[in-house]
């Protein structure tokens, strides 16, 4: 682990980088939940749960936005396009504001609401207003005015009773006075007050819970909690129509007010008239939920929570055309696995305690599964896996790569076969199993980890129940293992991922016993667990497994780290024991990931392990553990969440795809799987012209190559051995200087000397 003044200058640097070049960043976002909308003369803004896009109307292209970018990775709750200064402005519910200035893409984060005194959890931006230059700002607890010219916080109003916070949903001015509809009642003062900090300048003038208010021409115009459409007139309002449930938005655009509710969209004309209705049945295929609708050119736009933005002609409401980019169906992506053409999604899942009933507060969950690949995003719904719910991993075989398994953590197998779900195997039609003690009219079969063996057979674990270790055989056939002869009580154990090392021994991970091993060639089941005498894990709750490039097994726990000097020592030893990585830090010898939720271990093609952690993003080590190469966090990192639900590697690209509660991103990575021969070496940049500030990466190699750099003149300015099938060089003659502009050659030998391969960079200073 390098020492602290390593940590200051790596992230002065990774944050310089990710603020002025993302060329070592990718974003995989879904744009699906649609938080808010705003539109200019010619394009429709769209907010969706971390990220944004944008639709050119008259050429419809679709530019994206998110943490690639520079957004933040919490939760968009409003988004408001400012015309008169050409500056998108972005609410979040942790009251974080960022300010786009559309002219030249740059980004300001405005952290007054964020740095407040006041309670996290009422500081959610709901609404933004503008008025003579000044935007008004709804939050939870009150209104704060936001200068456009300025770009600085003014005045916060606490106009709740006796000046307590109140919600303010959204603000309107009419007739000279400005109007909030907050959950304490309608609230208004006299625009021209210049006091308006003073709580006693604001009148209620209609009790109750309200969401919205709107100026609509001549009219004022709200809606309360109960879903009446009221308007404002001798000081009274009067119910102008009633919406039969809650509304979700209500927008004047165009001279229409538009009010969305889950199900339907309304569009009034200005004597309040109702000119068209769009229904969610009416939208093809999908029967989504309504968020918010606006217009433009006489084209409704209408956002939805969970699929996406569609639009239709004004005049008839009746097509209607997708407009959200493509991306995965969702942004917590729970599982995922890449080979080195295509990546395979899925969206869990489960709690901390393996409880599927929990997850994301609704579960068992039904999303589907997704694929990407060079076509983009198949994203295939819960409609089309046979009802498996909670699918909470995705296994590709090896041998045909047309052949997936998608784990449902509450329904079984999902078995795919070019693109298309084909069969489910549960408790009926396999030896799969359903848990027993809740009765035997109770169907909850819980499958997670899945590996393939050398000989194409699938092995997978089925949670809570005696005979928790499963096989598939290539003939079709199932084969189970009773695990009471190594689990204390099958029944509680709950498995987690499986993997299968060049021995041909299966491991997982339980929550109640530790890691778990068997290899049927000498029919025998094993286990690494908790205490000095049982294999020296902190804890019995095991998350992550990875076998590395030396044999060795690397566990993730809830509590830290392990590593087993040697897989082999299943087959020779009695008691497997585990030990931690000792690092110095500050001369102090300290325990590498102390105490860390760790949630995976992948290793790249060079050894270096990535770790990801539930609360504290992911850690690059080095082959041994000493060094940590990078920490990425959401503060010095497009890392949308610190929460890393999984990670994987295009073994021929090094790409490393992190999927997190909030997003997937990707980091090009350095460290590629070694090539079988030297016919593919390929050296980028090529040429290194001054504007650039990195490295050479020279790629295609075989394991353990010589790389040997020299000038024109045959003078050796680096040397290296290859681990994995890529080197850097940072143009530096051995770190001590930047060499020269000129010709450098590249001398590639493989370990034995046999195969030989020379290219050559230019470097211009």
């Amino acid at each position: 682990m390098k020492k602290k003044c390593f940590y200051i200058l790596f992230l002065i640097l990774v944050q310089s980088s990710f603020a002025q070049s993302n060329l070592v960043w990718k974003g995989y976002f879904s744009y699906t939940e649609i938080k808010d909308l705003s539109e200019d003369a010619t394009t429709v803004f769209a907010a969706s749960e971390n990220a944004l896009f944008s639709k050119n109307t008259s050429t419809s292209s679709i530019k994206t936005t998110n943490t690639i970018d520079g957004l933040s990775g919490e939760t968009i709750s409003a988004l408001y396009h400012s015309n008169t200064v050409n500056k998108t402005l972005i609410g979040y519910e942790n009251g974080l504001m960022i300010v786009i200035n559309e002219a030249d893409g740059t980004m300001l984060n405005v952290v007054d609401i964020i740095n407040k005194q006041l309670p996290a959890n009422i500081k959610k931006i709901n609404h933004f207003m503008e008025k003579d230059g000044i935007v008004y700002v709804s939050c939870d607890f009150g209104i704060v005015q936001f200068n456009l010219t300025t770009l600085l916080f003014g005045d916060t109003y606490f106009i709740g009773d006796s000046g307590k916070e109140t919600s303010v949903k959204q603000t309107a001015v009419y007739n000279g006075f400005i109007y909030a509809a907050t959950e304490t009642g309608i609230r208004s003062a006299d625009f021209s007050n210049k006091n308006l900090i003073d709580y006693k300048q604001w009148a209620v003038i209609s009790p109750g819970s309200w969401s919205s208010i709107e100026t609509f021409g001549t009219a004022l115009i709200a809606i309360n909690s109960a879903g009446l459409v009221q308007k404002y007139a001798s000081n009274a309002f009067s119910t102008v129509a009633t919406l039969g449930q809650a509304a979700q938005d209500m927008r004047a655009k165009s001279n229409y007010l538009l009010v969305t509710t889950a199900s339907k969209v309304l569009v009034y004309n200005q004597q309040m008239i109702l000119v068209l209705q769009i229904n969610n049945s009416q939208i093809p295929d999908v029967v989504p939920s309504f968020s918010c609708a606006t217009v433009l050119n006489d084209v409704v736009y209408i956002g939805t929570q969970e699929n996406g933005l569609f639009s239709t002609a004004l005049a008839s409401g009746t097509v209607f055309e997708n407009d959200t980019p493509s991306g995965p169906s969702r942004n917590n992506i729970f599982a995922l696995q890449t080979t080195t053409t295509f990546l395979w999604a899925v969206y869990g899942g489960y709690l901390g305690s393996y409880n599927p009933y929990g997850y994301n507060g609704t579960g068992p969950n039904s999303y589907g599964i997704s694929k990407f690949s060079d076509a983009g995003w198949l994203n295939i719904p819960y409609s089309k896996v046979f009802g498996a719910k909670s699918i909470s991993r995705i296994t590709i075989n090896p041998n045909n790569e047309k052949q997936v398994y998608a784990s449902s953590f509450f329904s079984g197998l999902v078995k795919i076969e070019d693109d298309i779900p084909t069969f489910l195997y549960n408790q009926t039609n396999s030896g799969l199993e359903s848990i027993s003690f809740l009765g035997p009219n109770y169907i909850d079969v819980r499958i997670n980890g899945a590996a393939f063996d050398k000989s194409g057979n699938l092995w997978l674990n089925n949670s809570l129940i005696e005979k928790g270790l499963k096989v598939l055989k290539t003939n079709g056939q199932w084969q189970s293992f009773s695990l009471n002869s190594i689990l204390d009580k099958s029944i509680d154990a709950s498995m987690g991922r499986l993997i299968i090392d060049k021995n041909d021994t299966k491991w997982w991970c339980t929550n109640t016993d530790g890691l778990i091993a068997y290899n049927e060639s000498i029919n025998k089941f094993k286990k690494i667990n908790f205490g000095p005498d049982k294999g020296n894990l902190p804890t019995t709750n095991v998350r992550a497994i990875a076998v590395d490039n030396r044999n060795q097994l690397w566990i993730g726990t809830t509590k830290g780290l392990r590593v087993l000097s040697n897989i082999g020592d299943f087959l020779t030893e009695d008691q497997m024991t585990t030990s931690s990585i000792i690092i110095l830090e500050d001369n102090l010898a300290q325990e590498l990931l102390y105490e860390q939720f760790i949630t995976d271990i992948v290793v790249d093609g060079a050894n270096n392990k990535w770790i990801g952690t539930a609360d504290s993003g992911v850690f690059l080590v080095s082959a041994n553990g000493q060094e940590t190469k990078y920490h990425f966090t959401t503060k010095n990192s497009p890392l949308p969440s610190n929460l890393i639900n999984d990670i994987d590697i295009n073994s021929a690209t090094g790409e490393v795809f992190i999927a997190t509660d909030k997003g997937m991103i990707s980091f090009k990575g350095v460290s590629t799987a070694a090539s079988a021969d030297l016919s593919n070496v390929y050296v980028y940049p090529n040429p290194v012209r001054p504007e650039f500030d990195g490295t050479v990466k020279i790629t295609g190699l075989l394991n353990k190559a010589n790389v040997k750099i020299t000038d024109i003149e045959g003078n050796l300015v680096y040397e290296t051995i290859s681990e994995g099938g890529t080197i850097e060089w940072d143009t530096t003659a051995f770190g001590k200087y930047k060499v020269a502009s000129g010709v450098y050659m590249i001398f590639i030998s493989a370990q034995d000397g046999i195969e030989t391969k020379v290219k050559k960079v230019m470097i211009i200073r």
